[in-house]
């Protein structure tokens, strides 16, 4: 039983493999893009909005007073950049109910992508704030001698950005995929809402510690 997205090869060409990892990241990224394309096409300034629009302007606003809260920055800059880390996290875990489907977030490659999206992020910001000499300037406060440290920690974190939800979607299907091959299809249907639940939860928990170690990166410059 492969359980790993990038064991599960769709098509192959000499060095070219498409496997599940690329092929269903593809998916949740067009279904996203078609979904919020469809919605968005026909907003209103009206009273009489849809649900659809009353729903997403409620989600923009929760997210963007959320980084808000964490960030301490009154400007959305953010907004695009963490919105779209969560939405993508979050229907990539959502649509483990569709039979066939693995999350691309279950593989290690995919989340290692999103943890250096992260780590881009945070020196890009700053930079974009401060200014290159002011974001820099941190690195080898108070001493020279700190360089290394910090620029071990900052590895350090995105590795474990990276690892902490990996290992929570793969555990998730893991345990679902040997339940199905050796219990009865009741249990497997509750961890399935149950790993629902952990992945909208995961999304949240990754967004998060993204716009912390933005706002890090922001209170540096500042110091």
């Amino acid at each position: 039983m492969k359980i790993n997205p990038d064991e599960i090869i769709f098509f192959s060409f000499y060095f070219i493999k498409i496997n599940a990892t690329i092929l269903f990241t593809w998916l949740v990224m067009i279904f996203l893009v078609l979904m919020f394309g469809i919605v968005t096409r026909k907003l209103k300034v009206e009273k009489n909005i849809s649900r659809w629009q009353l729903f997403l302007e409620a989600l923009t606003e929760y997210v963007q007073n959320e980084i808000k809260q964490i960030t301490n920055q009154k400007k959305g800059i953010y907004l695009y950049f963490l919105g779209s880390l969560f939405l993508f996290i979050s229907m990539s875990n959502l649509l483990v109910i569709i039979p066939g489907y693995f999350p691309p977030t279950s593989s290690f490659s995919t989340t290692l992508g999103l943890a250096i999206c992260v780590f881009l992020a945070v020196p890009i910001f700053g930079i974009k704030e401060r200014g290159i000499k002011n974001y820099l300037k941190h690195y080898i406060d108070p001493s020279i001698l700190m360089l290394p440290f910090h620029l071990m920690g900052e590895l350090s974190r995105t590795f474990a950005l990276a690892v902490r939800l990996f290992g929570n979607i793969m555990s998730g299907v893991l345990v679902v995929g040997v339940l199905l091959s050796i219990a009865p299809f009741f249990f497997p249907i509750l961890l399935q809402l149950l790993g629902l639940l952990i992945g909208q939860i995961q999304a949240y928990i990754f967004s998060v510690l993204a716009a912390v170690y933005i706002a890090g990166g922001m209170e540096a410059t500042n110091n």
